[in-house]
């Protein structure tokens, strides 16, 4: 039975899929108040009836119609937080993916650890307030906000977006746990970025949760070890949690893998054979290869592009199940 039930899933999600291949996806670009600091840059896809056109966006090129109409009524939405470093752009063929099947992504520039705004890396709790001040303007104040299902909403992120997401779900880290970890691995990436801006660990720190998030998909967390058992009690969501099999960035067994074992549900987990950390990051433009290659250049043999549509399928496939 469970067997002949996952076959008609299958099978709807294949019609579904179809049913959204020739959709146009619209798109806007603004920024919203944030009363604890500079305005939050936010970037939104959406599925249209209207022509799109190509656009540049960043470093990167996307085919969509400008802040057309959106088609549609009681659609999930899903908010995307990037990783250490990055933007809003920086899951592009994941949203537009999404935005075809249906759904309202909304994707922000995370102040304060961005490629415009690196000054405050290690403040990693004003990510998930930012996050939730996204969600709230999605659901209270965008144009179409009476369009979107709130009882539907997702989370997705990549590295330092991927904790995030954990966080924003209920998970809360134990920040005291970095010291150990960093006099054993002192040369990971997490431990280089605490040795450049030191956490201020006296600080009252607040970990803001949003019970609204119904699922999350997880790309190699950051900071994984430091949640532990207790740390993620409350992260009772559906999660989908990705793993590089070479991160030399984030390595195994610390952050995704502790993730892995201290949720309280398993999750459905994907090890990506060959791949590194920077893979589940949108496959570069020529242009961006050639500003930016430690994040563009994958292992010898590994497809990116091939992958991501496997990526953005199975994360399609997640958030319509769970959604």
């Amino acid at each position: 039975m469970r067997s002949i039930i996952a076959q008609v899933f299958v099978a709807f999600i294949a019609i579904a899929a179809a049913s959204h291949a020739d959709a146009a996806v619209g798109f806007q670009h603004f920024s919203i108040s944030d009363p604890q600091g500079p305005p939050i840059e936010v970037g939104v896809w959406y599925p249209t009836g209207a022509a799109p056109k190509l656009q540049a966006l960043e470093s990167d090129q996307q085919v969509v119609a400008r802040d057309a109409a959106l088609a549609g009524d009681r659609l999930p939405l899903v908010v995307i937080s990037h990783g250490h470093g990055g933007s809003y752009a920086g899951h592009l063929d994941t949203a537009m993916a999404l935005a075809n099947a249906g759904f309202v992504v909304a994707a922000l520039t995370h102040n304060g650890d961005s490629w415009r705004d690196p000054g405050n890396p290690t403040a990693i709790w004003e990510r998930p307030r930012q996050f939730k001040l996204v969600t709230d303007y999605m659901l209270d104040a965008w144009g179409d906000h009476g369009r979107i299902d709130a009882k539907r909403v997702g989370a997705f992120g990549f590295s330092a977006g991927g904790f995030t997401v954990l966080a924003v779900a209920g998970g809360e880290p134990d920040l005291r746990t970095l010291g150990d970890h960093c006099r054993a691995h002192p040369a990971f990436e997490d431990c280089q970025i605490v040795e450049r801006h030191p956490l201020p660990l006296d600080a009252d720190i607040v970990w803001t949760h949003d019970p609204r998030i119904k699922a999350v998909v997880s790309a190699a967390p950051a900071l994984g070890f430091a949640f532990g058992r207790k740390g993620l009690a409350a992260v009772r969501q559906p999660v989908q949690l990705w793993r590089a099999e070479d991160d030399q960035v984030l390595p195994h067994p610390y952050y995704a893998e502790a993730v892995r074992l201290a949720l309280p549900t398993s999750p459905e987990a994907h090890v990506v054979a060959n791949a590194g950390h920077y893979d589940f990051l949108t496959p570069c433009s020529a242009q961006l290869a050639t500003r930016v290659p430690a994040i563009c250049t994958s292992r010898p043999g590994f497809d990116r592009a091939a992958f991501h549509e496997r990526f953005d399928r199975d994360i399609v496939a997640f958030f319509t199940r769970a959604l």
